[in-house]
């Protein structure tokens, strides 16, 4: 069989690097499986790839051959997935769950594409981008290592708090942060990182720590969770409607931040498709200003 694409990436990541630990780490993958991935390669062409030891790894006379045309091959690779990309006029946009689905049709509207949706887990906070299953994806800020990501806000609105109707807080027409401190919050998996810290208001606490009442890994586990009593969670306004459920109501929170809805895609990726989507989605009635710095809001 012939190499994949994949085991040339790993391999030209690995000879860069000269160092299998820091080329995991740049492909985000487990060094385990980068070292397994490369030794399969290695018995596929039947040729040692590198020389390793404890201390060092160093390129054979094979490896430095294979490092010069596995270059060439992902560079013609690219250039050419860029021209198909272009002729198909289908970008694909990564989700999380009903997020954004409301916003789908005005963006093919005003970006002029064809769009395919990518229906990202929460444990994915880049909602496709970090995989490359998404060329674009609709996201709540802040996004992960956002030196690896481009971004145009779309919209900014405040955030609620998702409680039963028989809470105490409930009765009450707007609710103050401070009084839902020490109040047990569902919160999104650990995979999320900054986004999960974001919807529990850790940007508000001043390093007062959250109590975690339960873990949801979906809307339907949220809702769940708050009909159980086990916590309260966070919501972006537009997002109310998704939690409407028989026993339970929203209430806007003072003393946050609002958070920002953003359609974002790779810093590398420089094709005109991408950047004019953004541009067109900006034009097209929202209000938008492009981010390349890092944000101060996340996802729900």
């Amino acid at each position: 069989m012939d190499p994949h694409l994949r085991d040339l990436r790993y391999f030209v990541a690995v000879a860069e690097e000269l160092h299998f630990t820091n080329a995991a780490q740049r492909l985000h993958i487990a060094q385990p499986t980068l070292s397994r991935q490369i030794r399969q390669l290695e018995r596929q062409l039947d040729v040692v790839l590198f020389d390793r030891n404890q201390r060092s790894v160093a390129l054979t006379v094979a490896g430095k051959e294979l490092l010069e045309g596995a270059r060439k091959i992902l560079e013609l690779w690219e250039v050419t997935n860029v021209s198909l990309q272009e002729a198909g006029e289908v970008l694909r946009v990564g989700i999380q769950s009903a997020l954004g689905r409301g916003l789908i049709n005005d963006l093919e509207s005003a970006s002029g594409h064809r769009l395919a949706l990518h229906a990202a887990s929460w444990t994915d906070p880049s909602s496709g981008l970090a995989g490359r299953q998404a060329d674009l994806s609709l996201v709540w800020l802040p996004l992960p290592d956002p030196n690896r990501y481009r971004w145009q806000v779309l919209r900014t609105e405040p955030r609620w708090v998702l409680l039963p109707e028989n809470h105490p807080l409930a009765d009450q027409e707007s609710i103050e942060f401070a009084d839902l401190l020490d109040e047990p919050f569902i919160a999104l998996p650990t995979e999320a990182g900054a986004v999960r810290d974001f919807w529990l208001g850790n940007d508000a606490r001043n390093g007062r720590q959250p109590k975690i009442g339960a873990e949801a890994a979906t809307a339907e586990d949220k809702l769940e969770a708050v009909s159980l009593g086990l916590g309260v969670c966070l919501l972006a306004e537009n997002n109310v409607p998704m939690y409407r459920w028989p026993g339970l109501t929203a209430r806007p929170v003072t003393g946050l931040a609002p958070c920002e809805l953003a359609v974002a895609w790779r810093a590398d990726d420089n094709r005109p498709t991408i950047l004019e989507f953004a541009g067109r989605a900006a034009d097209g009635g929202f209000s938008a200003q492009t981010q390349t710095q890092t944000p101060q809001s996340s996802v729900a």
